[in-house]
């Protein structure tokens, strides 16, 4: 049985909690909060952590729990990433292709932002985070299925919505 320790299992994971309660809250104030109170339960439990299968699902179930709950008392969903460093400069480029670029990312970002909760999750989880199918169902509570529809249904979303931008300037 392997011994968890809060230093080197758990603490680890405070930017994977943070980009999570980012995506979901869209408020880097708030997803610092959820953070901070989601490795106070997970410390809180230190007595069940032999039960847990996962202590990285646990504690992702719990920082998405919390910042699920944030946006239903605060209703804050209009919020936008405008804070959070998100991009690369690619220097090689003009500064024309530069900003083409960073107006590229920005209409993605919103776009990601505009997307349902449950999907906006799992295109996080997978596509940011890179975590495996199961591990998303059981951080989300669905099943893997679930989980794979959302994330195609994400990418289509993203994928229409980015193309009638593109195409219309809308």
């Amino acid at each position: 049985m392997k011994t968890i320790s809060f230093r080197n299992d758990i603490l680890p994971l405070k930017n994977e909690l943070y980009r999570l309660a980012l995506r979901i809250t869209l408020n880097n104030a708030e997803a610092e909060d959820i953070v901070q109170d989601t490795l106070i339960k997970v410390w809180n439990a230190r007595e069940r952590w032999n039960e847990i299968d996962s202590i990285e699902a646990y504690s992702l179930t719990i920082a998405r729990n919390l910042s699920l709950d944030r946006i239903r008392k605060q209703d804050n969903q209009n919020d936008s990433l405008d804070d959070a460093n998100t991009e690369r400069a690619d220097h090689s480029s003009n500064p024309y292709e530069q900003m083409l670029q960073k107006d590229r990312m920005a209409i993605v970002k919103r776009l990601v932002d505009e997307l349902p909760e449950k999907q906006r999750s799992c295109m996080q989880l997978r596509d940011f985070e890179g975590k495996p199918y199961k591990e998303i169902a059981d951080v989300l509570g669905i099943t893997e299925e679930q989980v794979k529809v959302n994330i195609f249904r994400a990418r289509q979303n993203i994928k229409q919505r980015y193309q009638e931008f593109d195409k219309y300037g809308l």
